[in-house]
């Protein structure tokens, strides 16, 4: 099995508030929230435009 890749993000302070928040309010750490988003960006354009390899 492959081992989870590591990605490093810089935001500013005011996303990281805001982001935090919303992981808070969905019951979810950080980076919880942060695949969560990134999976429902990926999902959403494969609805548009195909799945993508």
């Amino acid at each position: 099995m492959e081992k989870d890749k590591h990605i490093g993000l810089r935001i500013d302070s005011e996303t990281h508030k805001k982001l935090k928040s919303l992981a808070e309010f969905d019951g979810r750490s950080m980076n919880g929230e942060i695949l969560y988003l990134i999976r429902q960006a990926i999902a959403q354009h494969e609805r548009q435009n195909g799945e993508l390899k």
